[in-house]
């Protein structure tokens, strides 16, 4: 099937929804994704959405913890740029119909998270991603001018290459076409040509072991633009959360959001005692990366498997009441966070690089935009300030179809482009070599190049994973297409892109800890472009 479009968006998370709700008042839009439409990051994002509310908070303080947060590697124009354009992006999901919580005077009950100075985080419940995904996603099917396409896996991006043009990642002028879509129902490898593109695939947790994202983050989007000749960059900074739920038989690992410890949930060993005043003055709600390095070592130390978050002090009635999810998910694995302490322990949660874009979410790429988790826009710097990513969704979907938008009728369709050439003609039967591979992967990249690093960790799982991509490049070659073995192959390129950045990485900065780096120095920003 072949198929013409104004704007292609790939990937139903609040950065794809909120862009395709306004894309398609200037031309068609076709949303691309691989599971069912709900199903994205956004759903599970419990803790809430940053923005300047009501003072004594203000403008300077949200970009004085963001740049804290980020070690001072975020951009400070994109800083101030997402911060000031929060308040207007908020009463757009308001006016679309996202209900977040008030308190008994009628005003936004704000919650307070770890790395903000005031409480400015809105929420519903602990359910805010639920939420506004709900509304995004019901909003979109009744806009006609939207069509969602559902289980249809994006292969890669169109580009010159498929036209026989050899192109690398200093040509000034790669452009996008559109993408190769495998519809799951059918098996085909459909072209979908679009004037242009929006990668909004999210983030890549399941190149490690133990993550809070949904199974579909697979590094798509990422791994698509990089094959398509992209930049990429920061690919070092994996945030973990500090807090997710310890219950190693369930994947993704439940998030134990981070508003809990804002209501007054402390961190506690396995013996019941508190330890967060030996790593930080703002004890358990410092920074991520502090308080995961804080529990990491804690673990090394105490050779256990999992600590503690104590809510049992909290009034009974408040906790349930703001934190009904926790306080469900919990008791439906015989856990009463009223009277017993939470096991928690760290598990990969975001990836604060990605496809490198400007001020208007416009990618290397000409036509071709990114938002979301899979974007590096500069906002996080070297590590994520809690509740920031939402809100930099809206904020550059918004200013790439103001980008987009503008230049929609001079972008005409490539006609040229050929249909998909399948390389592979046999049907893999041995699954078991894709699932073994996925293992090694995870089993790599949790125990070299994970919370703390070395040199030494990080040239043996570059050396283990050399092998690992081999063996995938030449299955997926001869293999007729699944989606399973595209997702593991985009994981492998994840992987290598997050260890070879990490390796030219010669400092100890933000969500990079590296042994041999021990204290911070200040060598500037390192932007890492492989050339293959």
């Amino acid at each position: 099937m072949r198929k013409y479009v104004d704007f292609l968006v790939i990937g139903s998370g609040i950065a794809g929804l909120s862009y395709a709700l306004k894309a398609a008042k200037f031309g068609k839009v076709c949303i691309v994704t691989k599971g069912k439409a709900e199903e994205s990051a956004t759903k599970y994002a419990q803790g809430g959405i940053a923005a300047v509310t009501y003072t004594p908070d203000s403008y300077e303080k949200h970009i004085k913890d963001t740049l804290i947060a980020g070690d001072d590697l975020n951009d400070e124009n994109i800083v101030k740029i997402t911060i000031t354009e929060a308040p207007e992006r908020i009463k757009e999901l308001i006016e679309l119909g996202v209900e977040f919580d008030k308190n008994e005077s009628g005003k936004y009950d704000l919650a307070k998270e770890g790395g903000h100075s005031e409480f400015r985080v809105l929420h519903h419940k602990d359910q805010t991603g639920l939420e506004i995904e709900r509304i995004l996603l019901t909003r979109a099917r009744e806009n006609e001018n939207i069509e969602i396409l559902e289980n249809h896996f994006t292969v890669d991006l169109i580009t010159q290459h498929h036209l026989g043009v050899e192109v690398n990642r200093r040509s000034p002028y790669i452009t996008c076409y559109g993408a190769y879509v495998l519809n799951n129902e059918n098996r085909q490898i459909d072209t979908i040509l679009a004037k242009t593109t929006l990668m909004a695939t999210g983030g890549a947790g399941n190149v490690y072991a133990t993550t809070t994202n949904p199974a579909i983050a697979t590094g798509d989007g990422i791994a698509m633009v990089h094959r398509a000749k992209g930049i990429l960059e920061k690919m070092e900074f994996i945030q973990f959360h500090p807090t997710s739920l310890y219950h190693p038989s369930e994947k993704p690992s439940f998030l134990i959001t981070e508003a809990l410890r804002g209501f007054g949930a402390v961190l506690k060993d396995i013996h019941g005692n508190e330890f967060m005043h030996k790593y930080d003055t703002r004890l358990s709600l410092a920074p991520r990366d502090i308080v995961a390095r804080a529990i990491d070592n804690e673990l090394k130390i105490s050779g256990e498997d999992h600590l503690y978050l104590d809510a049992r002090h909290l009034p009974k009635d408040e906790l349930i009441h703001h934190f009904p999810g926790v306080y469900a998910k919990c008791l439906s694995i015989g856990i009463d966070i009223t009277h017993e302490m939470i096991p928690v322990v760290p598990a990969a949660h975001y990836i604060c690089g990605g496809i490198k874009v400007n001020e208007w979410g416009e990618s290397t790429i000409q036509n071709l935009y990114a938002s979301g988790e899979c974007a590096s826009t500069g906002l996080h710097g070297a590590n994520r300030l809690a509740s920031n990513s939402l809100l930099e969704s809206l904020v550059f979907s918004h200013r790439a179809v103001i980008h987009a938008s503008e230049r929609i009728n001079e972008i005409e369709y490539c006609h040229e482009i050929p249909d998909w050439n399948a390389e592979g003609t046999v049907m893999n039967e041995e699954m078991v070599l894709i699932t073994q591979s996925l293992k090694e992967l995870q089993g790599i990249m949790t125990n070299y190049v994970g919370i703390v690093r070395s040199n030494l960790r990080l040239q043996r799982a570059s050396d283990r994973l050399d092998i690992l991509n081999r063996e995938t490049e030449l299955l997926y070659k001869r293999s007729i297409l699944i989606e399973k073995i595209c997702e593991v192959r985009n994981l492998i390129k994840v992987a290598d892109l997050i260890i070879r950045m990490a390796k030219e990485r010669k400092e100890s900065r933000g969500l990079h800890f590296s042994i041999d780096y021990p204290k911070a120095n200040e060598i500037g920003t390192i932007y890492f472009n492989p050339e293959d």
